[in-house]
């Protein structure tokens, strides 16, 4: 009898604490900032996080995806405080519909678009309008984000048509929903190439960088960054500004990408 009583005791009180915790989620929360952010910057932004958090106290949580399913996730009503985007059409795409906050957008990073190879010190690939990059290929596929959504996909398409490649390669593309999928790709070997960020390249020691796309055979690679217009964090605001700062600039310095300074708004 006494075991059934305390086993009852612990039911109840595991119980109460349960519905006390589902009764008031905002007291943990009221302070988070919910970040939707490109997957490309998931090295470097949870690194800046914690340093933010380790400065502040305050915490971040990030929620990692292509842009493009990021801003539809918004759209519809997903309860993201800020947006960081690979690419500014999908920012513009939200802009438009006036899902981010005015005066809070800013144009963040930039990057440089590379193709990279399994494996490490592997030899350069002089990659121009004469180079067989579909008989390099084989059999095998070239790993790329979905290349009519995803930024780093539409990039690499765009920089491919500019050398006259894609006719040859387009069957030979396996597509992932983000870059860094496709990077994984790559990196375990399951693909002997594939096209992704300057900044993926630095974050995975598994692939090497053995080409780099030049910068006027693709639209500008822009990452803006704003404020939603549903966001209830007091917080987001400060983290967008922290990102803009000295020590986020160095953090994202050191894993490949460019931090963009008095971009302004748009």
């Amino acid at each position: 009898m006494a075991v059934s009583k305390i086993r009852f005791s612990a039911r109840l009180l595991a119980g109460v604490l349960a519905l006390a915790s589902l009764l008031a989620p905002g007291a943990a929360l009221a302070g988070d900032v919910l970040v939707f952010a490109a997957a490309s910057l998931k090295t470097a932004l949870d690194q800046v996080a914690a340093d933010w958090r380790e400065e502040t106290g305050k915490q971040v949580t990030i929620s990692y995806a292509g842009s493009s399913s990021l801003a539809r996730q918004i759209e519809q009503g997903a309860p993201a405080d800020l947006f960081i985007s690979a690419s500014s059409e999908w920012m513009d795409y939200l802009q438009s519909a006036d899902l981010i906050t005015a005066g809070t957008r800013r144009d963040l990073l930039g990057n440089r678009l590379v193709m990279v190879a399994h494996g490490v010190e592997v030899a350069r690939i002089e990659l121009d309008a004469g180079t067989d990059l579909a008989g390099m290929l084989g059999d095998e596929r070239l790993a790329m984000a979905l290349v009519d959504s995803v930024p780093a996909g539409v990039y690499g398409k765009q920089a491919l048509m500019s050398l006259g490649q894609w006719d040859a390669v387009s069957s030979k593309v396996a597509q992932t929903d983000n870059v860094r999928a496709a990077l994984a790709l790559v990196s375990s070997g399951e693909a002997p190439l594939g096209i992704v960020y300057a900044s993926d390249a630095v974050a995975d020691a598994g692939v090497s960088v053995v080409a780099v796309f030049a910068q006027e055979s693709h639209a500008p690679i822009i990452y803006p960054a704003a404020v939603t217009a549903n966001s209830t964090s007091v917080d987001a605001q400060a983290f967008l500004e922290a990102l803009s700062g000295p020590g986020a600039a160095e953090v994202f310095r050191a894993q490949g990408f460019e931090p963009l300074v008095g971009q302004g708004d748009g």
